[in-house]
């Protein structure tokens, strides 16, 4: 996956990455997070909750 254009993080004061979850999903409503060969799904619903399915 080319990491060019990711969207920049915000550092928390305990040096976490906060990212706006609209900014990972561009615009649409779900993005694919890839993690150890598994692929979730990264999805914004109507009510402007998060839900994360693998």
């Amino acid at each position: 996956m080319p990491q060019a254009n990711l969207p920049q993080p915000e550092i928390t004061d305990d040096g976490t990455e906060r990212y706006d979850a609209r900014s990972l999903i561009r615009g649409g409503v779900k993005a694919e997070i890839e993690l150890n060969g598994q692929v979730y799904t990264l999805r914004i619903t109507r009510a402007g909750k998060l839900i994360l399915t693998k």
